[in-house]
């Protein structure tokens, strides 16, 4: 009896904490002093890698300085793309600064929801909803990557913004400072910015207590944590002339938040990601499929499901070539009539040439190794061919051009 008590009463002092300590890919702390000397860390899953062992929230606690570098995968693919659309005969030092803005096409391609590979936008949620918002500007587009969360869908935000947005429904702004706050997403609040300016401006929070409110609203967060401003929010809206089931209806949207709750700045910094990414598949969809390629692990989509959509995007894929290859994918002329450049294969979209045997000696596998090989690297189990497998002599199989599930590398979360 004893060891069940002990046993329940551990387990609710359990509620609450981390599941489990995830590594952020892009997080760092700085620190006056050394850091070992401040915070226990210790060896992370991958080499030559540390990971503190506290919670980001206990970093934040003691004041350290934490900052999130997001979008890493895909920044590395742009700069890998631009690079290859100046090897193209492109503008020399292209950034996402010359990306061309508020493209028609591009837009175009968005709304048909022709996004795998693009940045955010290419989740299977993410493409139900484009044909449905349908963005022809960029703030359209900041939008879409806020509005498909759990916080929004849960505080019961999306649907009231399509049938704004598509004119079935009128936005309710009781006050203009309410309209002020939440003008521009037509009444309905999806940012953290606009959860705290309603509070300030509606509710009479002071910044800090609205500011509380924010933290409570953070990513990731454990849900709950916004419930303890119902009472001050919701009485602070009624005593400033706000129906009290309009108040709590804009309590509960807010609450949703505590699920996961997106900074407008947060979204449009994905969102210019999201445009980016976008406009070179739009483009140049040889250099993105390439591009892409070389960047993996990242995204929903293995490089087999790369490789097929740019094909049908028009992209000539040619297989991987001991002569013609280079280990990552190459751009190189098209042999049949069409737009662009065609795609080379490296072996690095092999799954085998990525894990080469090594002999007694512990030593990797030399050319000839490879070459007896080609059987194990060519797509779909087919054996490589000789001089009649496509591309010369040198190239393992004619079957690139169908890749097979498993063939290619797979690919990791971003």
């Amino acid at each position: 009896m004893l060891s069940l008590r002990l046993a329940l009463e551990l387990a609710q002092e359990l509620i609450g904490f981390p599941r489990q300590l995830g590594t952020h890919p892009g997080g760092f702390v700085l620190t006056q002093d050394r850091l070992d000397e401040l915070v226990p860390i210790e060896p992370a899953a991958m080499a030559d890698r540390q990971v503190i062992e506290w919670d980001k929230d206990d970093i934040d606690a003691l004041k350290f300085m934490k900052v999130d570098v997001l979008g890493l995968g895909m920044l590395g693919c742009l700069r890998r793309g631009f690079t290859l659309i100046e090897q193209q005969g492109g503008p020399a030092g292209m950034d996402i600064a010359g990306v061309p803005a508020e493209d028609p096409a591009t837009y175009a391609m968005i709304r048909r929801a022709d996004t795998l590979g693009t940045f955010q936008i290419e989740s299977r949620a993410q493409m139900a909803m484009l044909p449905r918002l349908k963005p022809t500007t960029f703030y359209d587009l900041v939008v879409q990557v806020a509005i498909v969360r759990p916080g929004p869908i849960q505080g019961d935000m999306v649907h009231p913004y399509l049938r704004r947005r598509e004119g079935k429904e009128r936005p309710d702004y009781p006050k203009e400072e309410l309209r002020r706050v939440l003008g521009k997403t037509l009444g309905v609040p999806l940012f953290q910015e606009q959860a705290m300016q309603v509070a300030i401006h509606c509710a009479g929070f002071t910044p800090g207590e609205a500011d509380q409110l924010r933290r409570s609203m953070a990513t990731f967060k454990v849900t709950g944590g916004v419930s303890r401003f119902r009472d001050k929010l919701i009485g602070g809206m009624v005593e400033r002339g706000y129906e009290p089931a309009f108040a709590e209806r804009t309590f509960a949207q807010l609450e949703g938040f505590g699920s996961y709750g997106f900074p407008e700045s947060h979204a449009a910094s994905f969102a210019l990601l999201a445009y980016a990414s976008a406009w070179v598949k739009c483009h140049h969809p040889d250099v993105f499929c390439a591009a892409l390629l070389n960047s993996q692990p990242m995204g929903f989509y293995a490089p087999a499901q790369v490789v097929r959509d740019a094909q049908q995007h028009g992209v000539e894929v040619q297989p991987v070539c001991v002569n013609a290859s280079r280990w990552d994918c190459t751009l190189e002329p098209r042999r049949e009539p069409g737009r662009g450049a065609a795609v080379r294969l490296g072996p690095r979209t092999v799954r085998r040439a990525c894990q080469p045997r090594r002999g007694a000696t512990g030593r990797a596998p030399g050319r000839h190794s490879l070459w007896q090989r080609g059987g194990d690297l060519a797509a779909g189990g087919h054996p490589a061919g000789g001089a009649g497998a496509a591309g010369g002599g040198g190239c393992l199989s004619q079957h690139w051009s169908r890749p097979a599930p498993g063939a290619l590398a797979g690919a990791g979360a971003r």
